[in-house]
């Protein structure tokens, strides 16, 4: 067999013709498992051994590193060591290969340096010492997503390339621009930069095109469904010459859309060049027909798809499960459960298996699950859930407060920032190795030192000591809630920015609730930090790779598993709410592509699970993902009980959200509307993807995105008045709209109290937006709260301004005025807290209007009349007491417990356990009260024996003495009377009963030995009566 008749071996029809197919711009929609990198390798062999091209003129672009290098090594085993495989390669990795050639036509030398993350930190901190800014302004995160933005469009690179001077009042624009100057200066490219600055080369020296252009004979895409629109530009431009253009993805599989990949790129590669061919490969090597059939069932709802049945020829399998749960623990130990049974019954390895979820904060209830049942895991492309810097963070300081350990002092004294460095620490670690005392003690009892007694010490101190008073009456969850709001830990990760540290918190506050649920008795600190220790103390001794796999959705695209758990099925998790609230349909179809990429990855067996509770996602009760309802019950058997009742809300709440989204744009391009808040503004895009207007406002010089669904824009006909000077400005460049907006900014203060000024002098509001206006007293007073919360701290208190200024508006312009009453009587001065109050009693009231028992409701109003939050948490816990007691049996104690409290269920439960518990204190005494009187009397009968014993005993004595004096001389009265008194003192109480048996031997014998074992029998016999 020669090498191409062996290049050709081992293809079914659809391959053999994607690997021979190889002029012209060709498009293959491979499906999960259908053999897609086999093909693509094999076509790059075949066209170098068939065709005898040269390598070094093959372009293949991967998407990640890691499949670049597997392609390589797959590629060098077919075509030999000696080909060059350099071209082999990601997107970024080609764009580096033509800038270290050609950048010098930008005056750029071909050394240039590349930044990674942590290089572009160190430039910002430049930047922030130089523009004096804190991350309270803006976090480093917030920054590069600010920059990877704005280097979406290439008009950046003018400022770089073409000395195009910008100047800008706006913060983060400064901070922009300082960026960029830094990397001019040290001629530094970031990862953007790279394919910017490719294209750029590009589009402006033709002749740099053309040379790639030759050069580049073929060019194959992987995963093209996950190429940006930039990335795909590039490969575009490059292959006009030859065009010759393979490119090979699934639709199906695009995960990557919330960070610029494009499934149209592939979807409408027919219609973009319509002279090309397209190859379906539908066979599937990898699942079990009944986990395709799900599959497939479930990703035709999707409408951005090129249509394919995926089909197999391996056998039937194991059939789909899905399993609901009572709760997170009940899922974590089924899911548990079930491994250690397939791995006994199927006898598979733990390498066999993977757990995948949307979100990591899913994994905390698998992993102690896990964990409680000896199941070796690593968690793959992540961090244990415990391991989480912001969970190990607050776990540091319960365990402070608990233990005053030195490891969680030094993890969390300056966690957030109190400015105590390095010095001050050093200072504190002195004494307390003098004293041979605790960090913490140390500090404490030596904080009125000139070189401790810092603000920052003296108030993380008092913190730690209010919490020591404090754990004994607060329940966990309070005490964790409360912790991280006054030390700061929530603001702290709120700024940071980051929402996975958010969920993870959120996750953690949800698992103690849970556990207090579940424990009878109040779990206190200690105990609880106790059962915290077996999961962040885990040491497994396995072999790293014999071990289950946990992973998201997003890491484990391309890898495949025998055995795959999908959890966390939940609405709000899969899809995320997240994801719907900003890219509405198209994040709904990207969801379900997630799922479908977790179905496929499944080999033998694919599990579903999910679990009841609260989703702190939503703000509502959890239930079943919508895509399990848009699977029919013939394709998988249901284990757990998933009530009716759930099922119908469920689809309620589904249906709702569905209504919603069918919101229609009312605006076009151009339009002049009026804001509710922010009056006079223009519509200068319409974004039908998101649903929302970018409206830019004259006043403010600002565009904000608003949504379609906003009730608070109308359209103006006629423009509103405007001053003199504005009709002359807008007479001169009616056109100009950019420029105007400018003067318009030029006139106004940035300063909110002023543009509110400016808004009562320069126009006449319409009538019913008086009520909502910011006058001068409320601003006054806001000032005065700022100011009062950080007295020494202009950064924050311009920060708690703004935001008590938004949180004021926001309450103005509410429409729920019971929840709006109550909230402002709660926090009158706060208006952050207000709008927070109102957030979760708009959350908590439409829970109570969705409640089923009107008993127990009526009991929840009745104590709290206008607080809904508490009405829910009431409600929640009177109705778990009230199905708790439902399963007590019906006795006397029962009846005598709900006779106390008729009506409340907790305090129901209380009494029927404080009688169950008396009563067992009453058993056991009536007990131990009859096991006494039976001693007393043995004790009785016994001393009664012993006096009989006793009176036969003298006798004996008497009739001996007889007998001694027939047998001798009698001796004179006085010795006769000696030795009866020495008789009588013989014949005491603690007479030894067995010496009566042996009356015939001497005196003296007999004496001792009574005495001794009277002795011992008497102090029995005390003992027993008392």
């Amino acid at each position: 067999m020669n090498d191409i008749e062996r290049l050709k071996e081992n293809l079914n029809e659809k391959q053999l013709e994607a690997v021979t197919e190889t002029e012209g711009f060709v498009r293959v929609i491979a499906g999960a498992g259908s053999g897609k990198t086999k093909a693509l390798t094999q076509r790059y062999a075949y066209i170098v051994e068939a065709l005898g091209i040269n390598s070094s003129n093959i372009l293949c672009v991967t998407f990640t590193n890691k499949a670049a290098q597997e392609m390589r090594k797959r590629v060098k085993r077919l075509v030999g060591e000696n080909s060059d495989l350099s071209y082999i390669t990601t997107y970024h990795g080609f764009c580096v290969r033509v800038l270290r050639e050609d950048i010098n036509k930008i005056k750029y030398p071909k050394n240039f340096i590349i930044m990674d993350v942590e290089d572009q930190k160190t430039v910002l901190r430049q930047v922030y010492n130089e523009l004096g800014l804190t991350s309270k302004v803006f976090t480093f995160k917030q920054v590069l997503r600010y920059i990877s933005k704005q280097k979406t469009s290439l008009e950046y690179l003018q400022y770089i390339l073409e000395s195009k001077k910008k100047e800008t009042d706006n913060e983060i624009e400064k901070v922009f621009i300082r960026y960029l100057e830094k990397q001019q200066r040290n001629f530094a490219l970031d990862f953007d930069d790279l394919l910017n600055f490719t294209l750029y080369i590009f589009v402006n020296n033709k002749d740099v095109l053309e040379k790639w252009q030759k050069r580049l004979h073929y060019i194959q895409v992987d995963e093209t469904q996950d190429s940006s629109q930039k990335q795909f530009m590039l490969i575009e431009m490059l292959s006009q010459f030859h065009k010759n253009l393979f490119v090979v993805g699934d639709p199906d599989q695009t995960i990557y859309e919330w960070r610029g990949a494009k499934p149209e790129i592939l979807v409408d590669f027919d219609k973009q060049f319509t002279d090309s061919k397209t190859i379906i490969m539908n066979q599937n090597y990898r699942s079990t027909p009944n986990i395709l059939s799900l599959s497939n069932h479930i990703i035709k709802n999707n409408k951005i798809r090129v249509d394919k049945d995926m089909f197999t020829q391996n056998p039937e399998g194991a059939e789909v499960v899905h399993f609901h749960g009572q709760n997170d623990y009940e899922e974590g130990l089924w899911v548990a459960n079930e491994i250690k049974r397939l791995i006994n019954d199927e006898n598979c390895k733990y390498s066999d298996f993977a757990i995948l979820y949307r979100a990591n904060h899913i994994s905390r209830s698998i992993e102690q699950s896990l964990i409680r049942e000896n199941i070796p895991y690593s968690v793959f492309g992540g961090i244990r859930f415990f391991e989480r810097k912001e969970i190990k963070d607050i776990l540091a300081y319960l365990r402070l407060i608990e233990f005053e350990d030195d490891f969680s002092f030094l993890r969390v004294v300056n966690t957030p920032s109190r400015g105590l460095g390095k010095t001050f620490i050093e200072n504190v670690a002195k004494i307390a190795e003098k004293e041979s005392i605790s960090l913490y003690s140390a500090l404490r009892q030596n904080i009125t030192q000139k070189d401790l007694s810092r603000k920052g010490a003296i108030e993380f101190i008092e913190l730690i000591e209010k919490y020591k008073k404090l754990k004994v009456d607060l329940i966990i969850s309070d005490l964790v809630k409360e912790i991280m709001d006054e030390s700061g830990l929530s603001a702290y990760y709120r700024t940071d920015g980051d929402t996975d540290r958010l969920d993870n918190i959120k996750e953690l506050q949800n698992s103690i609730i849970l556990l207090e649920k579940q424990d009878e008795e109040p779990i206190n600190l200690s105990e609880y930090l106790q059962e915290i220790a077996l999961y962040t103390d885990m040491d497994i001794e396995d072999d790293r790779n014999e071990r289950v796999k946990l992973m998201t959705i997003h890491t484990s695209k391309g890898l495949e598993f025998p055995y795959v758990f999908l959890c966390g099925f939940t609405e709000g998790i899969l899809p995320s709410a997240m994801s719907i609230k900003e890219r509405r349909a198209k994040a709904i179809e990207e969801e379900r592509r997630l799922t479908y990429v977790a179905i496929t990855r499944a080999e033998k067996s694919f599990y579903m699970t999910e679990s009841e509770g609260f989703n702190f996602s939503t703000g509502l009760n959890k239930y079943p993902s919508r895509f399990l309802f848009e699977i029919s019950d013939n394709y998988f058997v249901r284990k757990g009980e998933l009530s009716q009742e759930i099922i119908n809300e469920a689809k309620k709440q589904l249906k709702l959200d569905a209504s919603r989204q069918l919101i229609q744009k009312k605006f076009e391009v151009g339009d002049l509307v009026n804001h509710l808040i922010w009056k006079q503004g223009k519509i200068i895009e319409v974004d039908e993807e998101k649903e929302e207007y970018h409206i830019e406002f004259v006043e403010t010089g600002k565009t904000k995105p608003i949504n379609f669904e906003f009730k608070g824009l109308t359209k103006i006909e006629k423009p509103t008045e405007l001053t003199d000077e504005e009709k002359a400005e807008k007479s001169k460049s009616d056109e100009d709209w950019n420029s105007f907006v400018q003067r318009e900014n030029n006139i106004n203060e940035s300063n909110i109290s002023e543009i509110v000024e400016h808004k009562e002098n320069s126009e006449k509001e319409p009538e019913e937006n008086k009520a909502i206006n910011l006058d001068k007293n409320t601003l006054a007073k806001i000032k005065r709260f700022a100011k009062k919360e950080y007295p020494d701290d202009k950064e924050m208190r311009d920060y708690v301004y703004k935001n008590q200024v938004e949180a004021f508006l926001y309450m103005s312009a509410v429409t729920d005025n019971e929840l709006k009453e109550f909230a402002i009587n709660q926090y009158k001065n706060d208006y952050c807290m207000q709008q927070h109050i109102y957030d979760k009693n708009v959350v908590a009231k439409k829970y109570m209007t969705s409640v089923k028992d009107s008993e127990i409701e009526i009991l929840a109003k009745k104590d709290y009349p206008h607080d809904y939050e508490m009405q829910q948490y009431v409600y929640d816990k009177q109705l778990d007491a009230k199905l708790k007691m439902s399963k007590f049996e019906d006795n006397h104690i029962r009846k005598k417990a709900v006779a106390k409290y008729p009506n409340d269920y907790e305090m129901q439960i209380y009494s029927y356990e404080k009688f169950i518990s008396e009563l067992k204190e009453n058993n056991e005494c009536s007990k131990e009260l009859i096991d006494l009187e039976q001693k007393k009397k043995e004790a009785r009968k016994r001393i009664a024996d012993l006096n009989t014993e006793k009176a036969e005993l003298e006798i004996t004595k008497v009739d001996n003495s007889k007998s001694e004096i027939l047998s001798e001389p009698k001796n004179s009265e006085k010795e006769i009377a000696k030795e009866q008194e020495t008789e009588e003192k013989t014949l005491s109480p603690i007479t030894n009963k067995s010496n009566m048996k042996d009356s015939n031997i001497s005196k003296d014998n007999t004496n001792n030995k009574n005495r001794s074992w009277w002795k011992k029998l008497w102090s029995q016999i005390i003992n027993c009566v008392l």
